[in-house]
């Protein structure tokens, strides 16, 4: 790319704090009308490059121009080219949806002369029209990312800056999100996006990959993957978990074995030779797997295998506790950890939890799923006594909910969804302050100290303020404190959003340890291929449960239409009048295709055929495929929806 085609331009950059080198010498350039994706592991540089970019921060050395200008040298000349939305909302939230939205165009200069044109405009984009009036606070997650992105719009920038604007959004507002992203392209808005999803990376133009603080790879996402040296077998399978661990004890060590929702991944040269290995070593083991093939490498197979695999928390060593609950018993005859009937919590005239009546065996990792504002962190706020029901009973560890709410605290594990730590005392005060908590002190703290740092990775760092870390790093420290004092029931509110892949897997070893050990696991997840991992799972919508059930039950009965995997190049392009063909439900973006849900799936490929012939497109493929969890998720959420039409 020449210079001149550039609208972002950074060379040589880098940005120091103190001994600590954040961004260390990257050089990126981005096209107009390009959309460029920025990944990697937390703490590679990505927020510090962007706020560099958007001339908050001002480089150590190094050169930018965006949209024509020098920075830090320009940086209020640029304002009027640039829009920037932070991680962290920039929303006022006592103030509506319409007050933040004037408040941003009085903050931008922009006229009052056609203002309102504008602003209606974006609120059909966005479709938050119906919410204009309410105040920021009554937001869900999603409609926060959507307001802060209509606010970051109100003046047309040339250029938008988004640092990982879905962390925490559910895939029907991550599939809204998109749309809007993809219409701002098609106006000419140059986009660069970082984020923790890699199907959302296999959306963008260019994607560069960031590993302390350089770019360690960079191109178009089928370059990347056509850059991997190493083959991939895909093994599906129920238990996944359980192949995963099969395979990485007994599989030949030249294979990388790693697990995607119910599917396994083995990173290997020849995918025939290693199929039949594997097919005989889970023979051996009685663990059952219904589909062997080779596939292309995605992105985060390119991230995974380039940085390397976590180090498995299964080797840590959490055991449950005897003296502090491991020995209870649980409900009637032990058998139930959480039992629930009739579960409602209102707020005035609003039900954020509606009637809802479930039981959690004790050692079962049981998900909980549902859109933003669905009432999720409600009910396991009830759970774990910190809010009362308004209706309704239940019993947690065997106490009951209404009565023995300080019981209950000291029985179980919280890790909420917002980091909950004190940001300005250290890692190590941090750990020895909820260690008080508990009730640990002497040796027994001092051991459950060095277990922590060495179960968040941060050996070495115990004297570094909580609010220096990078989000994984966070997340891991909020959960080691959580369960310090090893708990036998933890809830786990959205414990890695926002989180890298490789963080991800860190976690999730460290649960199945959990649950191994008899602990049970309540986690709330956005990430479907997480609630894969989980034995069951519920699915919660307007406060009301709508799905019960292992992920396989969910996928094999509550999706009656047929999947079709459709990959063709710029498939945003085609996506409208893909959905507008006779017996085609939906179509929507899919990683780096689209999934299309259809009546009768011969006819409809027939007409995908057809379509792509008229539009002269040659190079694209059309596969019947078993339902995912986002599939589901997204299909149970419409037909909700649609029973209030």
């Amino acid at each position: 790319m020449s210079n001149d085609a550039a609208i972002i331009q950074a060379r040589g950059l880098i940005r120091t704090f103190g001994d600590n080198t954040a961004v260390d010498g990257i050089s990126l350039t981005v096209a107009k009308g390009e959309i460029y994706g920025l990944v990697g592991p937390d703490g590679a540089g990505k927020t510090t490059t962007l706020r560099m970019l958007a001339g908050i921060l001002d480089p150590s050395s190094g050169s930018i121009r965006v949209a024509g200008y020098a920075l830090p040298e320009q940086r209020g000349a640029v304002k009027e080219q640039l829009a920037y939305m932070s991680q962290r909302f920039g929303l006022y939230l006592d103030l509506s949806v319409e007050e933040n939205i004037l408040f941003y165009s009085d903050l931008y200069g922009v006229a009052r002369k056609g203002r309102d044109e504008v602003i209606n405009r974006l609120l059909d984009f966005s479709n938050m029209r119906p919410f204009r009036k309410r105040l920021a606070a009554n937001l869900s997650g999603g409609m926060k990312q959507k307001l802060q992105l209509v606010c970051a719009l109100i003046h047309t920038p040339a250029v938008l800056l988004l640092d990982e604007p879905t962390n925490g959004v559910d895939p029907v507002s991550r599939r809204d999100f998109w749309r809007i992203l993809y219409r701002l392209l098609q106006e000419g808005v140059t986009i660069l996006v970082s984020t923790a999803y890699l199907d959302e990376a296999e959306r963008c133009s260019r994607v560069g990959l960031m590993n302390q603080g350089r770019i360690i790879a960079e191109g178009p996402p089928e370059e990347l993957r056509r850059s991997m040296s190493s083959r991939i077998l895909s093994i599906r399978s129920p238990k996944a978990r359980e192949v995963s661990r099969v395979l990485a004890r007994e599989l030949d060590p030249d294979c990388n074995v790693n697990v995607y929702g119910d599917k396994v991944h083995v990173v290997c040269g020849d995918p025939a030779a290693a199929a039949a290995q594997a097919a005989a070593l889970l023979q051996q083991a009685g663990v059952v797997a219904d589909e062997f093939k080779e596939i292309e490498p995605g992105l985060e197979d390119i991230f995974v295998s380039t940085l390397g695999p976590a180090k498995p928390a299964a080797a840590m060593g959490f055991e449950l506790d005897e003296a502090n609950g491991g020995g209870i018993a649980i409900g009637p005859a032990g058998k139930w950890a959480v039992e629930v009937q009739g579960l409602t919590r209102c707020f005035g005239d609003f039900t954020a939890v509606d009637n809802i009546s479930f039981q959690v065996p004790k050692g079962e990792i049981f998900g909980f799923l549902g859109p933003n504002g669905a009432g999720k962190s409600t009910t396991i706020r009830m759970l774990c006594g910190l809010l009362a029901p308004t209706a309704g009973n239940g019993r947690v560890a065997g106490c009951d909910i209404l009565t023995q709410t300080e019981q209950i605290k000291g029985s179980i594990g919280y890790m909420s969804q917002k980091f909950s730590l004190y940001e300005d005392l250290s890692v190590g005060e941090n750990i020895s302050f909820y260690g008080g908590i508990y009730g640990l002190g002497g040796p027994r703290l001092g051991e459950r100290k060095t277990w922590a740092l060495t179960m968040a990775g941060l050996n070495g760092r115990e004297n570094s303020p909580a609010r220096l870390l990078a989000g994984g790093w966070k997340q891991r420290l909020a959960l080691a404190c959580a369960i310090l004092h090893k708990p036998p029931i933890v809830f786990l509110d959205e414990p890695t959003s926002g989180v890298d892949p490789l963080s991800r897997r860190r976690f999730w070893d460290l649960i199945y340890d959990m649950a191994g050990q008899g602990v049970t696991v309540f986690v709330t997840t956005h990430y479907m291929e997480e609630a894969e991992y989980c034995d069951r799972v519920a699915l919660i919508y307007r406060g009301r449960m709508i799905a019960l059930g292992t992920p396989h039950q969910l996928k094999m009965g509550l999706v009656h239409e047929a999947i079709l995997d459709v990959r063709c190049a710029r498939p945003q392009d085609v996506i409208d009048e893909l959905a507008g063909l006779p017996g085609i439900r939906d179509a929507a973006l899919f990683g780096a295709g689209l999934h299309v849900k259809v009546d009768q799936a011969t006819a409809a490929q027939a007409r995908i055929r057809a379509l792509f012939s008229r539009k002269q497109m040659e190079d694209f493929a059309i596969v019947q495929i078993t339902p995912s969890m986002e599939d589901v998720f997204v299909s149970l959420i419409e037909k909700e929806d649609a029973k209030d039409i």
